[in-house]
């Protein structure tokens, strides 16, 4: 054996104990005739002190970072004692030491306060690997994995793999094809889920079946996003809605516990996706905090059992506000005393493309009970009143409102409220909060075909009391400009989501299990009879032998790692992640191929210039 204990393993009450470590060469320091050096594994790390007797070996083999090298020796007390460290207490007198392989000087110091910019440790991700802050993310990734299972394996559900080559079906995202050597001109794709596959185990009697799997995705990229991440991915028979929502809540809690040793024991809140819109401009509204959204001006054919309070701006003649689809305001708490400079910062912030508004609206509640506003001359201080005090806004408050577009206003007043609350430090990271959004709309209109596509999958069933409604009426939208009035513009999904300080972490839905409904649904996203049977005949085929009730969930793995972790970006929980282009940077991949493999698949090239 190259060593009878780990560099983060020994402690005070083993002195005087032979050992034999080895590791990485953190640092070397040499006083006068004594040199200490750190070595590092993955488990911790450990002062080393080489004697008088051992500098001509050193002479003759000098060490330098990264080195892996063996020593032994025994277990001393240290005299300058290092509280940060779990082996502060001790050092090892060395006996003998061994190289086992030396080192070039690494690209960037491997350390927490790395000097490495991001590519750079992506080009050196084997080295970047080594330190301790991604070994700590990596290390959670692994404990929220076994967390999962532990939970799941005690609920009696079975981890089942499916296949990676499948059948390419492009709907959403972009498939990844693989050619097939064997079936010339024909293609696999790598799945963008298991969702028919566990529907299938379903149909065949595994009611509870789980798996912590590879999904792939050929799509533009983000921080957040990569063309290769991990689900949770999980399915129940016999089982309604409450019963998903109890089960993975369950699990969930039992993560939290088993990761973080947080106990959550709070009722989980459960909001509709139109109050999330309505509330909170989006559908995974991050619930730390208030500051929800005053609806001044919204249009009438959205949200309509929801009531604006337009009577509070009109007949000021404003022509921002009257001419306006929709305005919108939120109270941000203390900001009152923003300067001239500040509001100019936020309304140039809220004119980024990315954002897309033409400008931005204060009122300043004083802490003296006046108001300022940059709209005084149209609007009278009992109007600023009114407003503020259906904002909820108190003294020292600041009222920022919005106006344009119904979407793009409503989007661009949920990134404000974040972006607000981020400022103020209300997005703790070391707080959860978790929330269920359910009743998500089970169709969105697709204004250029003129038809409909399914919000979450075409797998998803409606609300059982509008299954009728769907199966009764025509899915075909003869009145493009009153879309809205059709009967499958206001189906409710059996659709739910997780959602974890303002982001989803998991998704699912009851399924269709009924031949004819699920035919419906296809005819509604634009498919006829033979594609239907092209692309999913196995599917209706096996709904003809006794398909049960069935429902589940996907939760997104990488993101719930890192949300646990403290960051924004999945990445930092991904062994050998992808930059935004979806490459490997260490790899170089993806890469061409050789014109013996083109060959070989009967491919052609014609890529355009």
């Amino acid at each position: 054996m190259y060593r009878t204990h780990t560099c983060g393993e020994l402690r005070i009450d083993q002195k005087g104990k032979e050992t034999t470590l080895a590791g990485w060469v953190q640092t070397v320091r040499k006083f006068g005739a004594i040199t200490f050096v750190d070595i590092r594994d993955r488990y911790g790390i450990t002062q080393l002190l080489f004697g008088e007797e051992l500098n001509k070996q050193l002479e003759e083999n000098p060490l330098g970072r990264e080195f892996v090298l063996q020593a032994t020796g025994t277990v001393n007390e240290r005299s300058n004692k290092n509280p940060n460290i779990p082996t502060g207490d001790i050092e090892i007198l060395v006996s003998s030491f061994k190289i086992l392989n030396k080192s070039a000087v690494p690209p960037f110091t491997i350390q927490d306060d790395t000097d490495g910019g991001d590519d750079l440790r992506m080009k050196y991700r084997f080295l970047d690997l080594r330190r301790n802050a991604v070994k700590k993310n990596l290390e959670l990734r692994y404990a929220v994995n076994r967390a999962a299972r532990n939970y799941l394996h005690q609920q009696n559900f079975m981890d089942i793999e499916t296949p990676f080559l499948i059948k390419s079906t492009p709907e959403g995202a972009r498939d990844f094809v693989v050619p097939s050597r064997m079936n010339p001109g024909q293609f696999y794709a790598l799945p963008q889920s298991p969702q028919t596959f566990k529907q299938l185990l379903m149909v065949s009697g595994y009611d509870r079946y789980y798996q912590v799997v590879k999904c792939f995705r050929d799509e533009d990229l983000r921080a957040d996003r990569q063309p290769e991440f991990t689900q949770i991915d999980c399915e129940m028979a016999f089982v309604e809605q409450e019963d998903i929502l109890n089960m993975f809540e369950g699990m969930i809690k039992s993560i939290f516990k088993e990761v973080k040793g947080i106990d959550y024991t709070e009722t989980v809140q459960r909001m509709t996706w139109e109050d999330a819109m309505w509330n909170y401009g989006n559908d995974k509204p991050d619930i730390r905090f208030d500051m929800k959204l005053l609806n001044l001006k919204k249009p009438a054919t959205v949200y309509t059992d929801k009531k604006d309070s337009a009577d509070l701006i009109s007949g000021a003649d404003f022509k921002v506000f009257d001419e306006a689809e929709t305005v919108l305001a939120i109270a941000v708490p203390g900001c009152s005393e923003y300067s001239r400079k500040q509001t100019d910062e936020l309304t140039e912030w809220v004119k980024r493309p990315q954002i897309g508004m033409k400008g931005l609206v204060f009122i300043k509640v004083n802490a003296d009970g006046t108001y300022k506003s940059s709209v005084d001359k149209f609007y009278s201080e009992e109007k600023l009143k009114a407003i503020a005090d259906a904002a909820n806004a108190k003294a020292g408050d600041l009222i920022l409102i919005l106006a344009g577009a119904e979407e793009r206003t409503r989007k661009a007043i949920s990134d404000l409220r974040m972006e607000m609350a981020n400022r103020l430090g209300l997005r703790k990271d070391t707080e959860f909060k978790l929330l269920w959004v359910l009743d998500f709309p089970l169709f969105e209109y697709d204004e250029e075909g003129n038809r409909w596509v399914a919000r979450h999958h075409p797998f998803t069933s409606p609300k059982p009391t509008q299954i009728a409604t769907m199966i009764d009426n025509n899915p075909v939208i003869e009145n493009a400009a009153e879309y809205l009035k059709h009967p499958y513009a206001n189906i409710k999904a059996n659709a739910y989501d997780m959602v974890l300080n303002g982001n989803e972490i998991g998704g699912g839905s009851i399924r269709i299990f009924q031949r004819e409904l699920q035919e419906k649904m296809f005819a509604a996203l634009g498919m006829d009879k033979e594609e239907q049977l092209h692309k999913f005949g196995f599917l209706l085929g096996a709904f003809e032998y006794g398909a049960p009730p069935h429902g589940g969930i996907a939760f997104g793995f990488d993101r719930l790692c890192a949300i646990l972790g403290g960051s924004e970006s999945i990445r930092d929980f991904i062994a050998f992640p992808k930059n935004n282009s979806g490459r490997d940077v260490m790899l170089d991949a993806p890469a061409t191929i050789d014109d013996k493999q083109f060959e070989e698949l009967q491919i052609k090239l014609n890529l355009k210039a």
